[in-house]
């Protein structure tokens, strides 16, 4: 069933950051979703072990990185080591918006949030967050669509 789902539905590539006073971290992620206009809502899927969780859990705020057909090294960098281990936007430029989410400047675009709610979902927690800022930071580049084949 899993592998049905892989290939039957789409998604983007994104990379989530977030930070917590001088930690910041980030984590490449696909299953994230709009999920109101008024406000506008967007909702994150994040597992537990993951550092990312505990930091947006801590801070209440994150960006989600939109990555551009071209970045499909930089979702690799974001989603194979732990930010525990990692400083993973070492080298990278990166700048903050509303929230003081790092937000990466080769991104296609971005959106800053402030968590709204959680939401427990199998062996994922759904991160809701209203987007107070976004941007579309290269409008000639296409965004990445998730291909299994990329990341596995």
């Amino acid at each position: 069933m899993q592998d049905v789902a892989f290939a039957a539905l789409v998604h983007g590539v994104y990379v989530v950051t977030t930070r917590v006073g001088e930690k910041v971290n980030g984590m490449t992620a696909a299953w994230v979703s709009q999920v109101s206009l008024h406000p506008l809502l967007v909702t994150v899927s994040i597992a537990p072990p993951r550092y990312t969780h505990d930091l947006v859990k801590e801070s209440g705020i994150f960006a989600v990185n939109v990555l551009t057909s071209e970045q499909v090294d930089l979702g690799k960098r974001f989603g194979y080591k732990s930010g525990r281990k990692v400083d993973k936007l070492a080298g990278l430029e990166w700048i903050t918006a509303a929230t003081g989410a790092p937000i990466l400047r080769q991104a296609y675009a971005y959106l800053d949030m402030k968590l709204v709610s959680t939401h427990a979902a199998g062996d994922h927690t759904l991160f809701v967050g209203e987007v107070v800022e976004a941007k579309i930071l290269r409008p000639e580049a296409r965004p990445l669509v998730f291909q299994k084949t990329d990341f596995f």
